[in-house]
Order: C-alpha cells, then sequence, then structure tokens
C-alpha cells in the first residue's frame, strides 16, 4: 500500500527540482502552486457540498451562471496581466554621457550606429568626411570599452544614452 501523503511530497519535491533545473522563475512556480491549491480546495468544496444533493436543489442555469462568471473574471485578469504596459518615455542618461566624456557628434555618430548604417552613409547624413566617421566611431569603440558596432549599441542601450 501506497503511503498518500509521502507520495504528494516526492512528487511536489521532483516539480520544484525540474522547476529549478529548468531555470524557471520561482514566481511562475509559486503561482502554478497557488492555482493547484486552489483547484484542490474547489474540488474539496463541492465534495462538502455533496454536489449531487446541491444539483436536485439549485438549477442548472445557475451552475451555467457560476462557470460564466468564473471563465469572465478569469479572462479579465489574465487579459490585465497579458495586455502590454504602456512604455515611459525614454530619457537620455546626461549624466552617463558626461562620465564618459562622449561628444554631441560622437552620440550622432552612436545613434546611427544604432540604426544600422554603414560609415559612408553616416559621413553623407552628418556632412562630414569617412575618415572622421572611422576616428568617431575608434574613440566610441574607446571610451565604451568594446571591440564591435553591436557591443557599443548594446552598452550605449544598457547605459541609457540610446533608446
Amino acid at each position: 500500500m501506497v503511503n498518500f501523503p509521502v507520495t504528494i511530497l516526492d512528487r511536489l519535491g521532483t516539480m520544484l527540482q525540474a522547476v529549478a533545473d529548468n531555470d524557471l522563475s520561482w514566481i511562475m512556480a509559486r503561482s502554478v502552486f497557488l492555482y493547484g491549491i486552489a483547484l484542490a480546495a474547489a474540488a474539496f468544496l463541492l465534495e462538502w457540498l455533496n454536489y449531487k444533493h446541491a444539483v436536485h436543489r439549485w438549477s442548472g442555469e445557475f451552475y451555467i451562471i457560476c462557470i460564466a462568471l468564473v471563465c469572465v473574471a478569469l479572462g479579465i485578469w489574465v487579459g490585465n496581466r497579458l495586455t502590454a504596459k504602456p512604455r515611459q518615455p525614454f530619457v537620455r542618461n546626461d549624466a552617463a554621457i558626461a562620465a564618459l566624456g562622449l561628444s554631441g557628434r560622437e552620440c550622432e555618430v552612436l545613434e546611427m550606429l544604432a540604426a544600422g548604417h554603414a560609415n559612408k552613409v553616416i559621413a553623407r547624413r552628418l556632412e562630414i568626411s569617412p575618415n572622421t566617421v572611422k576616428t568617431h566611431i575608434a574613440r566610441v569603440y574607446e571610451k565604451l570599452a568594446v571591440a564591435s558596432r553591436t557591443q557599443a549599441v548594446q552598452k550605449a542601450r544598457t547605459l541609457d544614452i540610446l533608446p
């Protein structure tokens, strides 16, 4: 004969270990666990009400309305959780720009790098020579301590220099 409480605890431990191994967030695991407890409580409540006797007392429409209300409430809650929140407007981190010593022109070149433009395109749009663009890019790399365009853009976004 299987010891029921030990089996549940073993399965719960296995579930928590699987969650930890798959690097899922603990918030998600906690939510799943709480939903499981809520469903178990609902099942015990229905058993306690002796479901067969309650069905005879109340009409089927009452149960349909109850289930519909629960589904509507759950749908509204899930919709609010999954709907994207409005983003805050981008605010440039002027303190980081000053601390790194980036000039205004270097910031313009960095914005063009983030847009994916080639050196010649940057030179044409800023009305400077391609060699000057290369110099600005080299200084941006040096000040951000990076070695490539993608690293420069990523670090600038991390520092809130670029949106």
